[in-house]
């Protein structure tokens, strides 16, 4: 009898570490469903590419930083305060993924071309990260991008949110201006380490995807 009670006491805490493990298991965020930081806005039908121009004079999208995640940004180079304390915070969450930060594109896109030359643009970005890069355009095409991406692009009020596209160039993430480094390279790393699947593509402004894959 003394046997039987100590076989049904084993059996149960069998039984209690069991359904606690499960417990857990299920509160665990899986890995393809990872908790962000910032808010996910994957799926919306806006914000599908954009298309301006370089410090090489030549056109850039989505496609060109493909297997990297892009930071978006909308500013301008005399911006007194929001533009500079929101790159910087980009760069530094650049700097905390350590050799992820090479996978990071940053692009600036600038809202204020009369003044934004190709050289200033240039100048502005790198004083952050020599990684980061400037786009530019003329007064219709940065009004167009902007519109696409729902912000305002004007001097007097512009929209402060840094929008996280991942690897295969789909917009995933929004941030806001008061966002940390220590958050965004979090989101940052998160969306890093989900796989490309082989046949990931780019997306272009049509909402149609490239013929450019991404290799797994």
């Amino acid at each position: 009898m003394t046997i039987l009670r100590w076989l049904v006491s084993i059996l149960a805490v069998v039984l209690i570490f069991a359904g606690a493990s499960f417990t857990l298991a299920a509160l665990r965020p899986a890995a393809e469903d990872p908790f962000f930081d910032a808010t996910d806005i994957t799926g919306v039908p806006w914000g599908r590419d954009f298309q301006l121009l370089g410090p090489d004079g030549k056109e850039h999208g989505l496609a060109d930083f493909q297997g990297k995640v892009v930071a978006l940004y909308f500013g301008y180079t005399r911006c007194p305060d929001v533009c500079p304390t929101t790159m910087a915070t980009l760069a530094q969450a650049v700097r905390l993924l350590g050799n992820e930060g090479g996978e990071v594109q940053t692009v600036f896109v600038t809202i204020d071309p009369k003044h934004d030359t190709p050289q200033v643009l240039a100048r502005y970005v790198s004083t952050f990260d020599p990684s980061f890069i400037g786009l530019y355009g003329d007064k219709q095409s940065i009004q167009r991008t902007a519109r696409e991406f729902h912000v305002l692009a004007s001097r007097a009020a512009h929209s402060t949110p840094v929008f996280l596209f991942d690897r295969a160039g789909r917009l995933r993430l929004v941030l806001r201006a008061e966002v940390t480094p220590e958050s965004v390279a979090h989101d940052m790393h998160l969306l890093l380490a989900q796989p490309l699947r082989r046949g990931d593509r780019m997306h272009n402004q049509s909402g149609r995807t490239t013929t450019k894959r991404i290799r797994a």
